[in-house]
């Protein structure tokens, strides 16, 4: 049985919706964006108390190093690194969500 790779969307489209919330924009729709609001999201995370807003704004950084390689084993463990920084990310959500 064969996984599929894990990609940049797949990352995105998992965390679009959360991350969005508390960028107060709209979900994103490409990798750019979506690094963007989640350094808004890390700063937003900071302020209001909320544990994880470092794994948050780390994996921005590496998301946008995933970005800018071409070697394939390098993207795939990089991609693994931020999906598992942004694995509570929607319980971080839930937590701001009740604080706003």
């Amino acid at each position: 049985m064969s996984t599929a790779a894990l990609t940049v969307e797949d990352v995105v489209r998992r965390y679009a919706e959360d991350i969005a919330y508390v960028a107060e924009g709209s979900p994103a729709a490409d990798p750019g964006t979506f690094t963007g609001q989640l350094g808004t999201a890390a700063e937003r995370f900071e302020e209001a108390g909320v544990n994880g807003h470092e794994d948050v704004e780390t994996a921005a950084v590496i998301l946008n190093e995933v970005r800018n390689t071409d070697d394939e084993a390098a993207r795939t463990a990089l991609l693994g690194r931020a999906a598992e920084l942004l694995r509570d990310v929607p319980d971080m959500a839930d937590e701001y969500r009740t604080m706003v």
